[in-house]
């Protein structure tokens, strides 16, 4: 049996056994990422759809993606790869070297760099390290989208590599966070961790019912207050999608209520999906 410190969930795995998030294996009593450059999805997006409001505005990025994750949101809006493992798809394997490759033949389109997104690319951010060193090499930058919830040796790891992050704050609650499958004190170590050494914007999702007071809001916002108040906050729309078909798609009215009230702490509110 050998550990996955990756994360919260740390998968005891047998040889040969995956774990929570898919994408990690016991092979000869050593875990190792086996989503490693295998991608289901590769696009050229705006920066501001990741969402990064104040990080090379106007600019595009190169954005990939795997499968796996080790949350299990019940209105993943990625469910697709999110949920999928190793058998799902037929997937196309892209060295570090071949990312650098395309980036940079996009980069008269005015490609930034690579943005490691659309399933959670913390549980291979092994992949991350390598592809980014040849990013850095080649002039270019590295942005992380992420539920952030992994340990803080792969902050660590990534410091220096990562350039601009969007994390995912799903709630400020614990109780909230365990219908995720999810660890808020992991999260919010994690962000407190990148902050000094990346540029972040944070995004919640407003889940009617779930997240959705005044209370909740204050009590977000003024958390991150206390890390910065220049971080910028996107407070985005929930809309019925996976196992969560059946909850109301949350009123406008609402996020822009929510998002004044976060005004109050912070500097840079945005919303989303509106």
């Amino acid at each position: 049996m050998t550990v996955c410190n990756v994360c919260h969930h740390h998968c005891n795995l047998e040889e040969k056994q995956i774990g929570f998030c898919r994408a990690r294996q016991n092979i000869n009593g050593i875990i190792k990422p086996i989503n490693y450059g295998l991608l289901t999805s590769l696009a050229f997006d705006p920066i501001e759809k990741k969402p990064l409001n104040r990080f090379y505005p106007g600019t595009g990025v190169l954005s990939l993606g795997s499968f796996g994750c080790n949350l299990h949101c019940p209105f993943c809006q990625n469910s697709e790869i999110s949920m999928a493992d190793k058998d799902t798809y037929k997937l196309d394997y892209f060295a570090p070297a071949d990312i650098v490759k395309k980036a940079l033949e996009l980069k008269p389109q005015g490609n930034i760099g690579v943005a490691y997104t659309y399933n959670e690319p913390l549980i291979c951010y092994e992949y991350i390290v390598d592809t980014g060193k040849l990013v850095h090499a080649a002039g270019l930058k590295n942005v992380v989208v992420t539920n952030g919830t992994a340990s803080l040796e792969i902050a660590n790891a990534l410091n220096g590599i990562v350039d601009a992050y969007n994390i995912d704050l799903k709630g400020i609650t614990q109780e909230y966070y365990a219908k995720l499958q999810g660890n808020l004190a992991m999260v919010q170590d994690f962000i407190t961790a990148v902050v000094p050494h990346s540029h972040v914007e944070l995004t919640v999702l407003i889940v009617p019912s779930e997240n959705d007071s005044v209370a909740a809001m204050e009590e977000l916002s003024s958390w991150i207050a206390k890390l910065s108040s220049d971080i910028p906050l996107h407070v985005s729309r929930f809309f019925p999608c996976f196992e969560w078909e059946d909850h109301p798609a949350t009123p406008v009215k609402n996020i822009y209520d929510l998002a004044d009230v976060a005004r109050k702490k912070l500097k840079y509110v945005y919303t989303g999906n509106c």
